[in-house]
């Protein structure tokens, strides 16, 4: 059960004045049962007018916070101290066949079964396309169990695509991402996603950090790490449990979860209406470090 101090810092810099803004921030990792978030810390620069804390429909933690007194610069600090535990996955093999799950998610009276199906929809940058269900057939042949059939897809965008930070932006549509088969983790979640639901599974994106290691024989610069994502696929007899296809594995005790949702418009890091402010620049620096 390691434990993480994480320190996440986003500077926005103006090129006019900006007179007023409004922001909400998923930055404040929750209690779930793969970690406990045992302290936060927020510090805004300006000072806040007026701040307040509240879950959001997905059960987030939501930071709201707006500012009313001009300024070319916007910081924002979070510094998070969390506890993960090691997911086990002994009887994933176990799980039921996809599509005895598909019936019986359908049948279903349960609470948590019923909530599973809002993530069976398309949204905002999770469009339905045939080529991807098209691509993620292969893993869901001879009636696998369904746990078995995800993570053998997770594997191969794993090894199918490349990851490339320069190939794609937030806006750049999946079936570009799909034919150059390059990108980031949001990217191959977004796909992930949009092929598991076409298939009736429902999958949500997951936003977080990911501990990393320097070069052997190289100090961890600071800053130097990111933000990540991942999604999370539900079963109807194990609940929800967790896959990295950019990584192509089970999530470990090296992440830390921040916010759930159907995708990333669902729970970006910090995002606002402003007036003013012009063309800008923006610094973002992350440091997940092992206590």
């Amino acid at each position: 059960m390691p434990d993480y101090k994480i320190i996440h810092k986003t500077i926005y810099s103006y090129e006019s004045t900006v007179s007023h803004c409004i922001n909400l921030a998923h930055m404040y990792p929750p209690n779930t049962p793969h970690q406990e978030c045992y302290r936060t810390f927020i510090d805004v620069n300006p000072r806040p007018s007026a701040s307040s804390f509240r879950k959001d429909y997905f059960g987030n933690n939501l930071f709201f916070f707006s500012i009313e007194d001009p300024h070319k610069q916007l910081e924002v600090k979070v510094e998070s101290s969390v506890k993960t535990n090691q997911p086990s996955y002994a009887n994933f093999a176990r799980s039921c066949p996809w599509p005895e799950a598909q019936t019986r998610l359908m049948k279903s009276t349960t609470r948590s079964d019923i909530e599973a199906l809002e993530y069976l929809l398309p949204s905002a940058h999770v469009p339905f396309n045939p080529k991807f269900a098209e691509y993620a057939a292969i893993s869901f042949a001879d009636n696998k169990s369904i746990l078995e059939s995800v993570h053998d897809f997770t594997i191969r965008i794993f090894n199918d695509f490349e990851f490339d930070p320069k190939a794609t932006t937030i806006v750049t549509p999946l079936e570009q991402v799909f034919e150059q088969k390059k990108g980031v983790c949001q990217d191959f979640t977004h796909f992930a996603i949009s092929a598991l639901r076409s298939f009736k599974i429902p999958a949500r994106y997951v936003s977080g950090y990911i501990e990393t290691h320097p070069p052997i024989g190289q100090k961890k610069l600071q800053g130097s790490d990111a933000t990540h994502a991942w999604l999370s696929v539900y079963c109807p007899d194990q609940g929800w449990v967790d896959f990295d296809p950019t990584n192509g594995k089970f999530i470990t005790d090296e992440y830390v979860i921040t916010a759930i949702g159907r995708d990333y418009s669902d729970v970006s890091p910090l995002k606002g209406i402003l007036f003013g402010g012009g063309k800008h620049k923006l610094k973002v620096e992350v440091d997940v470090l092992r206590e």
